[in-house]
């Protein structure tokens, strides 16, 4: 199994809790949510049972609709059905994709307050909210989100530790990799950008010495796995959400990137497609970024849901869905991209990666622009704001993002001069080495972006 972050978080909810809360670990579809959690049970518990509520059979549903008011029978048929005993306060229940059978979610408050046992649920976003409409959700869970493996993560398959502890290390001292080590973090990078982070593509990246066709079938296969679960969806607005995924490299390829959610179509709504946006960015399929119109305290106070940015939570998945998922023959594009000679809009993709890594790292999203009536155009164009600091002494850090060695940065100098008294720290993320300008910018190489 691959080193993930989230098993740290295990592994604290469990010294923590002593079994007085269950915890749902949720995330997008075929992110290794069911692998890391029974690795975690294995290693940490006498025993435990995983059962999968997406093939389980129907004696164990009946026990969890039968036997709650009698736990002792609970326990003793599920012993039984999956021929593991069951120690007190040394074994663990796994509710795997709980989403399929709400009822057993439910029960998690009578589970818990009995104390016997700990209990993990996991659950794709994708469903687990469309299945709780007709159940009491328990005060006894918590919740953690995972993602697909960051940059970090990804570094951490493919042995290279330290140069990750490196990167943090130049990245605090605000100082310059060394060239030739420069180069090699770069080389990785592009290599993330090209597999992603769903961990079976990682895998059989690394099976197939680091060759490229074998991950590529892998990202269509799951693409197609979130289509079909597209099609399962609510009629209503089934084709609205299939009609903005398949669009999502058309948007992003534009210069501008973000889609006014009112002119997508001539006869669609506002409401229509903030549902749309909201499913896709809900299921984690996208990340959405929203514009802030004053980067002030409180960025969420200022947001206009109208705007939206709509990136691809993986982007090697983004990667394969734009160049069609369906021609297997099509890899030219990883020996461009690795030699920054992309046909297309490479830029897309360098700011896809950025927002996934920031959204991996717990930022929400939010971009800003300035329009300038005399020049009839946008003066001012930030991709990224972030915050830092509390509530109190909270402060902003601008973002923007550079695909190009060869770039202006005009937009961050008027954002710094309107904002300067409300700024912390501005960046340029690019593929270089990092630099401080002389009007204090920090300019850093696009893999540094893990450590903001």
């Amino acid at each position: 199994m691959f080193r993930r972050k989230v098993y740290d978080k295990l592994l604290k909810w469990k010294n923590e809790t002593q079994g007085s809360k269950a915890i749902l670990v949720e995330g997008a579809r075929r992110i290794g949510k069911s692998t890391v959690v029974e690795e975690f049970a294995k290693r940490n518990y006498k025993s435990y049972i995983l059962i999968d509520f997406s093939k389980t059979t129907n004696s164990v549903k009946e026990a969890f609709n039968n036997l709650l008011d009698n736990l002792d029978s609970l326990f003793m048929v599920l012993s039984l059905e999956f021929d593991t005993p069951l120690y007190p306060r040394e074994s663990l229940i796994i509710f795997d994709e709980v989403q399929k059978y709400p009822r057993a979610r439910e029960a998690i408050k009578h589970l818990v307050r009995d104390g016997r046992y700990d209990y993990i649920e996991t659950g794709s976003l994708i469903s687990i909210k469309e299945n709780v409409k007709d159940i009491l959700i328990p005060s006894e869970e918590q919740s953690i989100t995972m993602f697909p493996m960051d940059f970090e993560e990804f570094a951490w398959a493919l042995g290279e530790e330290m140069l990750i502890k490196y990167i943090r290390e130049c990245f605090e001292k605000k100082v310059p990799l060394y060239d030739s080590i420069h180069r090699k973090a770069m080389f990785l990078f592009k290599q993330y950008i090209l597999v992603g982070g769903m961990p079976k593509a990682v895998d059989e990246f690394l099976l197939h010495n680091k060759q490229f066709t074998q991950c590529e079938k892998e990202k269509r296969d799951i693409l197609k796995t979130y289509r079909d679960d597209i099609h399962k969806i609510d009629r209503a607005y089934q084709s609205k959400v299939l009609s903005i995924f398949d669009q999502i490299p058309s948007f992003l390829s534009q210069h501008e990137k973000r889609v006014k959610i009112n002119s997508i179509s001539t006869d669609s709504t506002a409401i229509d497609y903030e549902e749309t946006f909201f499913w896709l960015s809900d299921s984690m399929i996208c990340n959405e970024c929203f514009l802030c119109t004053d980067p002030n305290l409180g960025l969420s106070l200022n947001e206009k849901r109208n705007f939206v940015k709509c990136y691809m939570g993986d982007t090697g998945l983004l990667l394969t869905h734009t160049f069609d998922e369906n021609n297997e023959e099509r890899t030219n594009y990883h020996k461009e991209l690795m030699s920054d000679k992309l046909s297309i809009n490479q830029g897309m993709f360098f700011e896809n990666i950025v927002a996934q890594m920031l959204v991996s790292n717990g930022h929400k999203l939010y971009f800003y622009t300035r329009y300038n009536e005399e020049k009839h155009r946008n003066d001012i164009e930030i991709d990224f704001l972030l915050t830092t600091g509390n509530k109190v002494s909270q402060k902003l850090i601008p973002l923007e993002v550079k695909s190009s060695k060869s770039y202006k940065v005009e937009s961050m100098k008027r954002f710094i001069e309107k904002y300067r008294k409300r700024i912390d720290e501005a960046f340029i993320i690019h593929p270089k080495n990092l630099s401080i300008r002389e009007d204090g910018i920090i300019c850093i190489p696009a893999y540094m972006t893990f450590c903001l």
